[in-house]
């Protein structure tokens, strides 16, 4: 596992408010991921967990509190120099539409200095390679979500987020988030997984921690997510 130059946590929250359209959502959050850490997040529909990612994404500055990222602090400048080495994966595909598979990953790979073999592979490792000449608009749900989970694994990211990552999988596929994790966190970066599907997020992290009231805590036993 490789050493981040940015110290042992990658993820540092503290006190951190967030607002959506002037309405308050996240407040006095604390949380800290640390080096080749992997964390689910749960919460009710609503709780403000999209909105915590793209805090952690640097996509949307705090309110309030202090955090930092990749050893940039949020909310400045410093941002801009570590969003290519992190990886959101959200509810709506990052794909074009009318390219195929393999051109959408091999767009990727030349933004990042990937190979187009390099791109084939990636989609090999899910389980698309038959389907790499397929439009993404041909495509289910669930070959999308594994094509972003190819993305991932060719752009090799110090951050992973994940929003609903078992979102259209089946339970073959499904355990392509565990590996995808497992990967990132192996070369020193982290993870923060949002799921609905308590024991598969339980399975594909080291720790949960529920969000309710714009805060975290540890889930209690049995509360629903």
């Amino acid at each position: 596992m490789l050493s981040p130059p940015y110290g042992g946590e990658v993820v540092t929250l503290v006190g951190i408010a967030a607002d959506v359209e002037r309405v308050p959502v996240l407040r006095g959050l604390d949380l800290h991921v640390g080096a080749g850490e992997s964390v689910g997040l749960t919460g009710a529909n609503g709780a403000g967990k999209s909105t915590l990612l793209r805090v952690v994404g640097t996509l949307l500055p705090p309110a309030g509190g202090e955090g930092r990222v990749l050893g940039a602090t949020l909310g400045t400048d410093e941002c801009r120099a570590v969003r290519p080495r992190i990886s959101l994966v959200g509810h709506t595909p990052a794909l074009y539409s009318r390219l195929t598979l393999l051109e959408n990953l091999s767009f990727v790979a030349r933004l990042v200095g990937r190979t187009e073999r390099e791109a084939a592979e990636a989609l090999d490792a899910v389980g698309l390679a038959r389907a790499a000449d397929r439009r993404a608009e041909a495509c289910s749900q669930g070959m999308c979500r594994r094509a972003e989970l190819a993305r991932v694994l060719l752009t090799e990211p110090a951050l992973l987020l994940l929003d609903e990552a078992h979102a259209g999988l089946d339970a073959e596929s499904a355990e392509l988030v565990e590996v995808v994790v497992e990967r990132v966190c192996h070369r020193g970066g982290a993870c923060l997984v949002v799921s609905h599907d308590q024991p598969r997020l339980a399975a594909a992290v080291d720790r949960v921690v529920a969000l309710t009231g714009g805060a975290l805590a540890e889930p209690r036993t049995g509360t629903p997510v």
